[in-house]
């Protein structure tokens, strides 16, 4: 799975330029960073790829490191000024207790063993820290296109594990995290122009649609 990210790391950040891919980037932080409590402190961004999350987090005035396993999607990241190591997300290279937040998106997709990771991620937060991972909704009107492409033409949608909101939630119940909540947005396939119209729906519906949503996230507490 590396090897892919690896292989797609120079073009990977061009998307997001597009007029589409930048909706998408935008929608999907407003959903991260409106569910998010935390405004301060230590964060990993667990699966950090090219670094976008990770910049946001600096931006917004957290002490941040990224961590990922393609050495190439690091290799971009660093280029933008930002700390990003390589690593494995099952065996998380910090003591106990390093961070009071953990970001994860669109890497539960691509991992096998969900609940070893989430320990790890229970065992390097703080009492009392957050948790959010986001991921791919393979439910949704958009993804439905996506996986039907990635059937002809090699895309990362052909390698990923999708789930639903209620699935994110019994993962985080099941790994000990408390407060947990759920929501989504992105709601029209990737084909749809009026990206004006998609964006007042995301923020409308975020919470009572989620199960439609194409991007989903789960939010929780460490006790």
């Amino acid at each position: 799975m590396a090897e892919y990210f690896d292989r797609i790391a120079g073009r990977y950040d061009e998307w997001y330029r597009t007029k589409t891919g930048s909706y998408v980037d935008r929608t999907e932080k407003w959903l991260v960073f409106s569910m998010l409590r935390s405004r301060s402190g230590r964060a990993l961004d667990l699966g950090c790829g090219t670094g976008n999350y990770t910049l946001e987090l600096k931006k917004r005035g957290f002490d941040v490191i990224g961590l990922d396993a393609s050495e190439g999607m690091l290799e971009v990241a660093r280029s933008k000024g930002l700390e990003c190591i390589k690593g494995d997300a099952y065996s998380l290279p910090f003591p106990d207790r390093s961070f009071d937040l953990v970001l994860s998106v669109t890497m539960f997709e691509f991992i096998h063993e969900p609940e070893k990771v989430l320990a790890e991620i229970s065992r390097v937060l703080k009492p009392g820290g957050e948790v959010l991972i986001a991921t791919m909704n393979g439910r949704s009107a958009w993804f439905f296109f996506k996986r039907l492409k990635s059937l002809f033409v090699e895309t990362a949608y052909r390698y990923a594990r999708f789930y639903t909101p209620k699935e994110l939630e019994k993962l985080l119940e099941n790994a000990g995290f408390t407060d947990i909540e759920s929501a989504g947005v992105i709601y029209f396939p990737s084909f749809w122009p009026f990206h004006g119209l998609a964006e007042s729906i995301d923020r409308r519906f975020y919470r009572r649609c989620r199960n439609m949503a194409a991007f989903i996230a789960v939010r929780g507490v460490k006790p």
